[in-house]
C-alpha cells in the first residue's frame, strides 16, 4: 500500500488523513465538547504524522461556541509547511435548514474559511453540493465557475467536488482541474466504486467523507468481524485498512474528538490486509 498521494499533482498528504467534523461535537451541531480536547488531538493527530486535514467553517457545536476551524488555527497555526487543510462550501445555513448557496454567494463563504483558518489561499475547497443524496441532474457549473474564478484569483490552489455522481465529475472538469472528490462512501456502503475507478484514471484523490459509517453503530458483518480477528484489529481499522487497499486514490479522513480514538484510528496505517482477507471482503 502506498502511504502518500500527491493531490493535484504538487501536494503530497498521507493517505490517512483526519476529519474536523467531530472535533467541536459528538453529534451535528450538538452539544460543545471541551476544545482542549479538541485542540489536543490535532496537536497528537500531526505528531503523528497527519498531514492532511478535513473542515468546514459550518462545522460547530450547536451554540457555535466550539468551531473546527478556530480549534484547528488555535492548535497549529502557525501551521506546518507540509499540511494541506480541505475545506468545503456550498450550503448556507438558516432557520429552516441548509439551502444551496447562489453563485454569487460563494466568494463569501471561501473568504470567512481563509479568515477563520487565518490562511492567504486555501489549499483545497471543495463545492458541496445537495443534502444527503446525491442530486442527479442537477447542474453545479455556475457554482464551480464561480470557484474557479476564485482559484484564479489565488485565493483556492485546488477544486474538489462532495456529493457528486459522474455526470457532476465530468461536467466540473470541462470547466477546470478537479483536484478530489469527496462521497459517502465506506465498506458497508460500496456503490460509489466506478466514481472510485473514474477518480483513479485521472489522479483526481477520492476521500469518503465516512469512511467508518458516519454514525452507523456497526458497519461490519461476520466476514468483518473475522477478519479483524485474524489480524488482532478492531473492526474500525481493518474499515480503513480495506478502503486504503482499493485504490492508491483512495484517501480516509476518520474524525474523532477522543485520543483514544485517534490512535486507534492511525494504527490502521500499519495493517497489511492480505489478498485472501480482500477476498474474504469482497474488495470488488
Amino acid at each position: 500500500m502506498t502511504a502518500a498521494f500527491q493531490l493535484g499533482n504538487d501536494l503530497d498528504v498521507a493517505r490517512l488523513g483526519f476529519g474536523a467534523m467531530r472535533l467541536p461535537t459528538g453529534g451535528w451541531h450538538g452539544p460543545a465538547r471541551d476544545p482542549e480536547v479538541g485542540r489536543a488531538v490535532l496537536r497528537r493527530a500531526v505528531e503523528l504524522g497527519v498531514n492532511h486535514i478535513d473542515t468546514a467553517a459550518f462545522y460547530h457545536s450547536g451554540d457555535r461556541s466550539v468551531k473546527a476551524n478556530a480549534l484547528i488555527r488555535e492548535a497549529l497555526h502557525p501551521y506546518p509547511s507540509d499540511l494541506v487543510i480541505a475545506t468545503k462550501v456550498g450550503p448556507i445555513f438558516g432557520p429552516e435548514g441548509p439551502r444551496p448557496a447562489k453563485p454569487s454567494q460563494l466568494r463569501a463563504l471561501v473568504e470567512e474559511n481563509l479568515e477563520t483558518l487565518g490562511v492567504d489561499c486555501l489549499d483545497l475547497v471543495y463545492l458541496r453540493i445537495g443534502a444527503m443524496e446525491v442530486p442527479s441532474g442537477e447542474s453545479l457549473g455556475d457554482r464551480f465557475r464561480a470557484l474557479a474564478a476564485l482559484r484564479d484569483e489565488g485565493l483556492i490552489r485546488h477544486l474538489g467536488l462532495s456529493n457528486i455522481d459522474r455526470a457532476h465529475l465530468d461536467e466540473a472538469r470541462d470547466i477546470a482541474p478537479v483536484a478530489a472528490v469527496q462521497n459517502n462512501f465506506h465498506i458497508a456502503r460500496r456503490h460509489d466504486m466506478e466514481l472510485l475507478e473514474a477518480c483513479a484514471a485521472g489522479a483526481i484523490a477520492f476521500v469518503p467523507f465516512f469512511p467508518l459509517g458516519g454514525g452507523v453503530s456497526d458497519i461490519g458483518d461476520e466476514r468483518l468481524h473475522a477478519v479483524a480477528a485474524r489480524h488482532g484489529a478492531t473492526v474500525p481499522q481493518i474499515a480503513l485498512a480495506w478502503l486504503l487497499a482499493l485504490s492508491p486514490a483512495a484517501l480516509a479522513i476518520p474524525g474523532t474528538g477522543s485520543l483514544a480514538h485517534l490512535e486507534e484510528n492511525i494504527a490502521a496505517r500499519e495493517i497489511t490486509l492480505e489478498p485472501h482477507d480482500l477476498q474474504a471482503l469482497g474488495a470488488r
